[in-house]
């Protein structure tokens, strides 16, 4: 569905698993931290909502985008989390820069869905515009970062569930 029919940050609590003994990692890019900084600040309400601890959640920063899917790797790998959380935001410019950026990191985390243990949340914004970007970390379509935990819990539940 259309990002313009959907508030983000809408969904049932009701539909939310127990998070009992749940650990989530979360990888930001520091690249546009005026919208990265607001996804984490969403996760991370969320997961508290949903009864997940401080301590239950290991956060590290990369550089850019591209970098988040070697430190989701190093989260999954060394980190005993249950899921990892990537998050970042990039904003088309007038190179193809976005493109392959976009590309590359939609591949890797893809890549690494299917060759670790644990299920990475994709939490990347590819966006035309900045204010696109801010409309979805905390502006007119609610935050994709409440989203991403949302997902991340019941990844998580279904793993542990088959």
């Amino acid at each position: 569905m259309a990002t313009a029919y959907h508030n983000l940050s809408t969904y049932d609590s009701s539909s939310i698993p127990s998070t009992e003994n749940m650990r989530f990692g979360i990888v930001v890019s520091e690249w546009n931290p005026q919208v990265t900084e607001r996804l984490l600040d969403g996760v991370y309400t969320t997961l508290q909502k949903a009864g997940v601890t401080p301590d239950q959640i290991v956060i590290q920063h990369v550089p850019g985008s591209f970098e988040l899917v070697y430190g989701a790797k190093l989260l999954a790998e060394r980190c005993s989390v249950d899921a990892v959380i990537v998050l970042g935001a990039v904003v088309r410019g007038g190179t193809p820069h976005f493109d392959y950026v976009c590309q590359g990191v939609t591949q890797g985390v893809t890549q690494l869905n299917v060759s670790q243990e644990i299920p990475i949340i994709f939490g990347l914004l590819t966006t035309d515009t900045m204010q696109q970007a801010e409309d979805r970390a905390g502006g007119i379509h609610g935050n994709k970062g409440d989203e991403a935990a949302i997902t991340a819990i019941k990844m998580v539940h279904l793993k542990r569930s088959l």
